[in-house]
């Protein structure tokens, strides 16, 4: 079925099932299908349709973003970067008499303080913020769960990782990407808790995950969103 409202067509499927609620579910292609109740008249899942417009149009740009894969940052006033799954964009400011460059949160947005206004010393400035907030919230984060472990890491480090979320190694030591901290609180409390898991359980068998859900039942979401996202967690 071909659906315009708003000025805008999507294309979506309607399967009748049994059920007691309507579902609405884009998967990764942005394909839209409607999971609705037996019996129900077609203008009422049109209708939740329009209701949930805005947030379908969302989705499939997101989509539609992630298919085109990573695109390259510029330094510039209005670029968008992540942060605890927000985007802000940034302003860029020269100040020849600060320490060192640095990146505050102001508002909605992120203010940069160089010396020099070169795209490598902003884009260092930016690297470091997220290195100091993501050691500040994943030792935060730790703190909070150590209650459900008998054992604690020996140490907690930051790292610039291509391939990993985090790592937990036979001597208790975690390991957390930088690029965390742009992801949302829940996101990084499953990054965080998953290695605390593995201070028990070293490898993925079922009890290791038997204890990341008993403490994170919802887990698979959080994983989920770091799949689709982790194309535009960058710098």
């Amino acid at each position: 079925m071909i659906h315009t409202y708003a000025g805008k067509t999507i294309r979506l499927e309607i399967k009748y099932k049994k059920r007691t609620s309507i579902g609405i579910m884009i998967d990764h292609y942005g394909n839209v299908e409607v999971h609705a109740p037996k019996g129900t008249p077609d203008e009422r899942v049109l209708q939740l349709i329009e209701e949930k417009w805005g947030l379908i149009q969302q989705k499939l740009n997101e989509m539609k973003d992630r298919m085109r894969g990573k695109q390259e940052k510029v330094y510039e006033h209005g670029e968008s970067f992540l942060f605890l799954g927000n985007t802000y964009p940034i302003k860029i400011i020269q100040d020849i008499n600060i320490e060192q460059d640095n990146v505050v949160i102001e508002g909605e947005h992120l203010h940069i303080h160089v010396k020099q206004i070169e795209d490598e010393k902003i884009k260092q400035a930016l690297k470091r913020f997220y290195y100091q907030q993501c050691k500040a919230l994943v030792e935060k984060r730790i703190r909070y769960y150590q209650s459900h472990f008998k054992v604690k890491p020996r140490s907690i480090k930051i790292s610039d990782s291509k391939t990993a979320w985090g790592t937990c190694d036979s001597k208790l030591q975690l390991t957390f990407n930088w690029r965390l901290a742009m992801a949302p609180l829940h996101v990084i409390d499953y990054v965080v808790v998953h290695e605390m898991c593995h201070m028990v359980h070293l490898n993925h068998d079922r009890s290791f995950w038997r204890l990341v859900g008993k403490i994170m039942p919802d887990y698979k979401e959080q994983e989920n969103w770091l799949a689709l996202s982790r194309w535009k967690m960058t710098v």
